[in-house]
């Protein structure tokens, strides 16, 4: 399976890359040069999940190249499309030619492909401006998806709704995602959480969730996600491991640990009489399982990202 990375030139592919899978802080992006032809990195996700990694330089020479002389290597066997659009672009036209061109090519060559488009850099969007202008380009973009379907998002590499593109895209490609919420509910059920989340334990994308009670902030995923990921750098500044954390208020506990060699856990407890060292007696009895299902997920899978 192969999964596209493409967009135009400067509209962001490289920076969103390198803060989901090289530990960049946003600040650091500035710092990164235009791609040139494609950058490709291997990164093990999940362990066992080797994304070959290709960021396609999006200047116009590149991107002609990509739809004439080496369009079926590109587009053939394509499981995921992620192409990314400037919000701020002033060659709209252009860009949505681009794209248009881009999904003739994967309709006939991989139609099934998954298509992910995000409308990025909306930090430069007067925040009273964002709803409405991503709604309009989110229409525009399904309209011209047709026959294809295509899922849309905001991101800005300045706040936390990176963290949620990417989540929701990534989710797409774990093998055994189904068998890991059966499990994770299971979790939840037995040690009474209110909720539990499963994290990648590199990049610190939320692979998987299970809640038993309703929380208020919808956002609150990609929110910790960010959080973490910036105290984790923190951290290995000062040539320190983060490895686990406890807060605690009135209202509930919540605790962050490694949980497997690939992933960290979330639990959320709001019942007061269950004391801190019982749910990290429970986190650390349901390791052994979790390690165990990791190992029966079966053959290393391969993803290319070009």
């Amino acid at each position: 399976p192969k999964v596209l990375l493409m967009g135009k030139s400067g509209s962001g592919k490289t920076s969103m890359r390198s803060i989901i899978f090289a530990n960049y802080i946003a600040r650091d992006t500035r710092r990164l040069g235009a791609t040139i032809d494609v950058e490709h990195s291997h990164v093990r996700f999940l362990g066992n999940l080797v994304l070959n990694l290709w960021d396609c330089g999006g200047q116009d020479t590149f991107m002609e190249n990509y739809f004439t002389s080496q369009r079926d290597n590109i587009f053939r066997n394509v499981e995921v499309l992620i192409y990314v659009f400037d919000v701020e672009s002033r060659e709209l036209e252009k860009d949505m030619h681009y794209y248009q061109s881009c999904l003739e090519a994967i309709l006939q060559n991989s139609p099934d492909a998954k298509i992910f488009c995000l409308v990025h850099k909306m930090d430069l969007v007067q925040e009273d401006q964002r709803d409405l202008i991503f709604k309009e380009r989110e229409e525009d973009l399904k309209r011209l998806s047709r026959p294809l379907e295509c899922v849309c998002f905001r991101t800005s590499i300045w706040d936390e709704t990176l963290y949620k593109a990417w989540s929701s895209i990534v989710y797409q490609l774990i093998p055994n995602v189904q068998q890991l919420e059966m499990n994770l509910r299971n979790f939840a059920q037995i040690i009474e959480a209110d909720e539990v989340l499963l994290f990648e334990r590199a990049t610190f994308l939320v692979i998987s969730h299970y809640q038993c009670k309703e929380q208020r902030d919808v956002h609150r995923f990609e929110k910790i996600s960010n959080i973490i990921k910036q105290f984790k750098l923190s951290c290995s500044k000062l040539a320190a491991s983060f490895q686990s954390m406890e807060v605690r208020n009135s209202n509930f506990a919540a605790f962050i640990d490694i949980f497997t060699s690939n992933t960290y856990v979330m639990v959320v407890m709001s019942d007061p009489s269950i004391p801190s060292a019982a749910t990290l007696i429970n986190i650390r009895n349901a390791r052994k399982h979790f390690e165990k299902l990791e190992r029966v997920d079966g053959p290393k899978h391969s993803l290319l990202m070009r």
